[in-house]
């Protein structure tokens, strides 16, 4: 099969590689004229692009994605290990308020790997770059659609400003700015379906070394995130001596505009007490990375219940964007790469039955994490806004049959079996709803929130330090 990958990104290189171990064709259009950089220092320095901020934005690889690159692409993983990423295995994980580390079954699923994101995207690109059947070309958009009429219209091709391609299937990997819908309004198809949520948070992301002849106050696989009464904040450790730090205040939230400039963000971070050991020995080799205007979203080419073309499926950023403080993308896109390859391998004689095939799977693994990222993102505004502005918060309607994400995440450091639990949910091992009514979970933490045990408060920088931070 001939497949066109319209965008470079994660989950388009992903879909490359799967596809032509496959034994398919593809070509890969980046609408960025992407140089190969020649080590990890200036893959970093060349990361940022306006189609894909999240790129230098600091991340979490999930135990998912590292099971499911172990899986279907370990050489790739082995290359990354190879690049001086980590990995975080569940002791390290564990807070001191758990106080029994002995181990259980299942706990070695959960790994995180600490790297940064340009150090993972170096590695794919390379393999991307080295794999038979994978045709990369640079610096060329994907303008419309090829089409044969019907209804719905089938997929043939793609328009770029420089020639017409054809292809047995294409997909777009172009992220969630995709200009899908006018392709297909272009062929005379419906546009495609899409559900939102608002993230409501601003990121401002700087990257750090460890100084010369210092050494870090923690592991070199540390990950500290912290929902403060105010804003969101976090550092991860990443690979060879890196570290990044970011400041997530509400978008609507004016005073942390200021955090943009260096000075400023260093300061904020100043104010919270268990990141100032790691800017003693850190120094910053970055500006600040902005990015903002996120929401969580969900499309569909199935509307009415019917594709509304065939020949073309959406992968990636394309399909889903959830808020980045959890790290779901890689996996939802890793994850929607490998659905879509079995798929191929089993329809690809079939179009409408690919099409139908492929959201089925959308809405059994995809869906769940979407939903769930938008009710907790509610919460979390909801509280942010009462504390920033004084906002009521709306009533939450709590279920005797489950629990919430912010239920679990009160008591989970306080006892060893939630804490898993919440690790499970987190590292996306288990759908939302699976941990959420299970019958165990729901049972401890409703025992626990009626004894009033909960987790330690985290400690929360005075308002007046952080004013003073952002004033300069």
């Amino acid at each position: 099969m001939r497949v066109v990958t319209a965008g470079g990104s994660a989950a388009g290189l992903f879909s490359a590689l799967l596809l032509a171990r496959a034994g398919h064709d593809i070509t890969v259009l980046d609408c960025d004229p992407v140089e190969p950089a020649d080590d990890l220092d200036a893959a970093a320095a060349t990361a940022f692009r306006p189609a894909a901020p999240q790129c230098v934005q600091a991340h979490a690889f999930l135990p998912r994605w590292r099971e499911l690159l172990i899986e279907r692409l370990p050489d790739v993983y082995a290359d990354l290990l190879a690049a001086g990423l980590a990995e975080a295995p569940f002791p390290t994980l564990l807070p001191p308020t758990i106080t029994d580390r002995a181990e259980q079954p299942g706990d070695e699923r959960v790994t995180m790997l600490a790297g940064r994101r340009s150090t993972m995207d170096w590695v794919l690109r390379r393999a991307a770059a080295e794999q038979p059947g994978v045709t990369l070309r640079q610096g060329i958009a994907v303008t419309g659609l090829l089409a044969t009429a019907g209804t719905p219209p089938h997929v043939t091709g793609v328009r770029t400003e420089h020639e017409d391609i054809t292809a047995d299937l294409v997909l777009d990997a172009t992220g969630r700015r995709s200009a899908v819908d006018r392709w297909l309004t272009g062929i005379g198809a419906e546009r495609s379906a899409m559900r939102s949520a608002e993230c409501g948070l601003a990121y401002y992301t700087r990257h750090f070394r460890l100084r010369p002849s210092r050494e870090l106050p923690g592991p070199a696989t540390t990950r500290i995130l912290l929902a403060l009464d105010h804003f969101t904040v976090g550092l991860w450790c990443a690979d060879n001596g890196t570290a990044l730090f970011a400041v997530a205040p509400l978008v609507e939230d004016k005073r942390f505009r200021a955090v943009a400039d260096p000075a400023v963000h260093d300061a904020v971070l100043r104010t919270v007490a268990a990141y100032r050991p790691w800017l003693d020995v850190l120094e910053p080799i970055s500006d600040v990375y902005p990015m903002g205007g996120l929401h969580n979203t969900l499309r569909t080419f199935v509307v009415d219940g019917r594709p509304v073309a065939t020949g073309l499926l959406p992968v990636g950023d394309s399909v889903c964007t959830t808020n980045p403080t959890f790290g779901r993308g890689l996996v939802l896109a890793l994850q929607g790469a490998i659905d879509l390859v079995d798929l191929v391998d089993r329809l690809g004689d079939d179009p409408d039955g690919l099409a139908r095939a492929y959201w089925r799977r959308v809405s059994e693994v995809i869906e769940p994490f979407y939903v769930d990222q938008a009710a907790n993102d509610a919460e979390r505004l909801a509280d942010l806004r009462r504390n920033v502005f004084g906002r009521p918060s709306p009533p939450v309607q709590h279920r005797p049959d489950r629990v919430t994400f912010g239920q679990l995440r009160s008591v989970a450091a306080a006892d060893p079996m939630l804490f898993r639990a919440f690790w499970r949910l987190f590292g996306m091992l288990s759908r939302p709803d699976d941990v959420y009514t299970d019958p165990a979970v729901v049972g401890r933490v409703t025992a626990m929130l009626s004894d009033g045990v909960t987790a330690p408060p985290v400690p929360q920088p005075s308002p007046e330090a952080v004013s003073a931070a952002l004033a300069g």
